[in-house]
């Protein structure tokens, strides 16, 4: 394989094995299947908690539902929050493990409004399992690192549309969706990210 291109693909798409943990947090979105595998490690006992967010998307104002699974949650939801909720309920969480927020359009607004959420109700988080597809999991740890700088966030990432760090460049729906993110990598870290990851680790 071509440096470059397994250089810009161990970049974008990183994975952690799960570890017992403070919490864990679900980047907003509209695919079950990332509250699916918070249930399924909060029943293991990985977490007393879980972090879910997200209101409606900036792009178009609503939440479009679903992305999959449409069968089984097909309530109407109004916000990525009610969705990842419904999700949990019905995979076996109770609601008292839920804490979260409605509020969040994308991706630097979930880590901002998840730390809100965790200053507000005095958690003290040490470690935390970050669940997030799996092509945009550096922007997602970016943000959440920056939110949080003296947490360490492991990754636990599911893949959609098909895209794995071994097959990206092989279409060019992968190369426009990874190189997209790359870009935004770069395009959305800001000063203050870079200080808060200097502060936080001594830089």
């Amino acid at each position: 394989m071509n440096n470059i291109i397994k250089d810009i693909g161990d970049f974008i798409f990183i994975e952690n094995k799960p570890e017992n943990a403070d919490a864990i947090m679900v980047v907003g979105g509209s695919f079950p299947e990332l509250s699916e595998i918070a249930a399924d490690l909060w029943k293991n006992n990985y977490a007393p908690y879980i972090f879910i967010g997200g209101g409606v998307s900036v792009k178009t104002g609503i939440f479009p539902g679903p992305r999959t699974k449409q069968e089984i949650y097909n309530k109407d939801y109004i916000t990525e929050y009610d969705f990842y909720k419904d999700v949990l309920l019905m995979n076996g969480v109770p609601e008292s493990a839920i804490v979260g927020e409605n509020r969040s359009s994308f991706t630097r607004e979930n880590a901002l409004f998840a730390k809100n959420v965790a200053d507000e109700k005095k958690m003290n988080l040490k470690k935390v399992l970050l669940i997030c597809k799996a092509f945009h999991a550096r922007r997602c740890l970016m943000f959440y690192q920056s939110a949080f700088p003296n947490v360490e966030f492991l990754v636990i990432p599911f893949e959609v549309y098909d895209l794995t760090k071994s097959n990206w460049f092989q279409s060019e729906y992968g190369i426009k969706r990874v190189l997209g993110e790359l870009k935004r990598c770069g395009d959305q870290f800001t000063a203050d990210d870079i200080k808060n990851y200097s502060n936080s680790f001594g830089v």
